[in-house]
C-alpha cells in the first residue's frame, strides 16, 4: 500500500513525536504531512531526511506563534491537502484535530489518537490561558464549532488506535467510537550500554535523588514537586526543555538532555516522579522502569496503566505537596524488585507497537481487497 503519515505539527519533541518516529521507521518512504514545521526545532532535526509536506499555514508571518490563536483555521489547513493516490493515511492526532482526512479521497485511514483535543473537552492544558476572560469567551465560541467539526471528522476514520485504555474511554465518550489500544513505543534501554551514575540506594556524592523528565510546561506537577523537595528535604533533579511556559522557579534544572544522558539519569535515580494530573498515557514512567527505577505517580489518567502500585512504584491520591511527601515516605519503606519493573515495562516496547500497527494496516488492507 502507498501510505502517507499525518501529524499535528513539527515543533517540540515529545511522546507524540516518538510515535511518529516509529511510524516513519516502519514506512520510510511515506511522506509526512503536517500543518507546519519550525526550522531548527528539535522535532524537525529528528526527522531530517524525511519528506515533509507543510500546509499553506507555514507561509503566514509568525505562524509558529499564531497557530493556537488562529485555531479556527484548522478545517481549512487540513482541507488544503490532497491525499489522492494513497491507499492509506495514518494520522497522529492530538490537539490539532488531525483526523478524518481520507474519506474525501476514498483513502482508508487509521487514526492513532494520543487524546481527543484536551482544550475542547475540559482537560487541563499546558498553558492555562483561559484564566483571562477574553480568552474564555473566544475559546467558548470557537470551541463550540470545532467540537462539532472534531466529531464529524472522527466519524470518517476507519480504525481508531488509542494510546491507552484511558484515551480509549475518551474516544468512546466523545466520538461514540470503539478503538484498539496500542501502547506507544518505548525503547528498551540495554543496561550494559548505560552504566549507572551510582549504586541505587548508596550514600555520598551525587546519590539518592528523585528525577523528573518532562517538557517544562504547566500541568505536569513540577511546581508541586519543587515545593515538596523544599519542604521534605529530598534531592530533586528536573530535565527537559521549556515549551512556551517559563513560570517555574529555578530549581536544579538540567535543561534538555540527550537520550543517553536521560537513561543515565533514570538509571541513577532513587525514584522517578510522574505528577501530571490527568496524563493521556505518559512514556517517561515506562522508560524509568525499563532502567530499573521505580515510579511515584499520581493515581490518575494513564499512570494507572503504566505503574503497578507497590510493585513497580507508588500511586497516590492526594494531589498536594503533602500528598506527594506521604507518597515518598511510603515509597522509601518499600522493597521493589528491579526485575519486576523491567518485566512490566517490556509490554510497552517498540516491537509490540510495530507488531500491532502492522496488524491494523493488514486489517485495512483486507477491507480494501474485499
Amino acid at each position: 500500500m502507498k501510505i502517507a503519515l499525518v501529524h499535528d505539527y513539527l515543533n517540540e519533541y515529545g511522546g507524540a513525536e516518538r510515535v511518529l518516529e516509529a511510524l516513519a521507521e516502519m514506512w520510510p518512504e511515506a511522506p509526512i504531512y503536517t500543518a507546519f514545521a519550525v526550522p531548527g526545532s528539535t522535532t524537525v532535526k529528528a526527522f531530517a531526511g524525511k519528506k515533509i509536506i507543510t500546509s499553506w499555514f507555514q507561509s503566514l508571518p509568525f505562524y509558529n506563534k499564531l497557530y493556537s490563536p488562529l485555531r479556527f483555521l484548522i478545517p481549512w489547513i487540513w482541507g488544503s491537502f490532497d491525499f489522492s493516490g494513497f491507499d492509506l493515511i495514518i494520522t497522529s492526532a492530538s490537539w490539532y484535530i488531525t483526523k478524518g482526512l481520507g474519506k474525501k479521497f476514498n483513502v482508508a485511514e487509521i487514526c492513532y489518537c494520543h487524546t481527543p483535543p484536551r482544550w475542547l473537552y475540559g482537560y487541563p492544558t499546558s498553558v492555562n490561558l483561559q484564566k483571562y476572560w477574553p480568552v474564555r469567551v473566544y475559546a467558548a465560541v470557537v470551541g463550540h464549532f470545532l467540537r462539532m467539526y472534531d466529531f464529524r471528522q472522527a466519524q470518517k476514520v476507519d480504525i481508531f488506535a488509542a494510546n491507552s485504555k484511558n484515551v480509549a474511554e475518551r474516544i468512546e465518550k466523545f466520538y461514540r467510537r470503539k478503538s484498539v489500544v496500542v501502547y506507544p513505543p518505548v525503547e528498551v534501554i540495554s543496561p550494559s550500554s548505560v552504566p549507572p551514575l551510582k549504586l541505587r540506594g548508596g550514600k555520598g556524592g551525587d546519590m539518592g535523588y528523585y528525577l523528573i523528565v518532562s517538557r517544562l510546561v504547566g500541568g505536569k506537577g513540577i511546581e508541586m514537586a519543587v515545593e515538596a523537595a523544599k519542604k521534605y528535604g529530598f534531592k530533586l533533579k528536573i530535565a527537559g526543555e521549556f515549551a512556551g511556559y517559563n513560570k517555574f522557579p529555578i530549581f536544579n534544572f538540567l535543561g534538555r538532555v540527550n537520550e543517553e544522558e536521560k537513561a543515565r539519569l533514570m538509571t541513577g535515580a532513587k525514584g522517578f516522579l510522574a505528577l501530571a494530573k490527568d496524563e493521556d498515557f505518559g512514556m517517561t514512567p515506562v522508560e524509568a522502569q525499563m532502567c530499573g527505577t521505580p515510579v511515584i505517580a499520581f493515581n490518575g489518567g494513564g499512570y494507572r496503566e503504566s505503574v503497578v502500585d507497590s510493585k513497580t512504584g507508588v500511586l497516590f491520591d492526594d494531589y498536594s505537596v503533602e500528598g506527594l511527601g506521604e507518597a515518598i515516605k511510603r515509597f522509601e519503606n518499600l522493597k521493589l524488585e528491579i526485575r519486576n519493573l523491567k518485566r512490566h515495562a517490556r509490554k510497552f516496547s517498540k516491537e509490540n507497537f510495530k507488531r500491532q500497527m502492522i496488524e491494523l494496516t493488514n486489517a485495512v488492507s483486507g477491507r480494501l481487497n474485499n
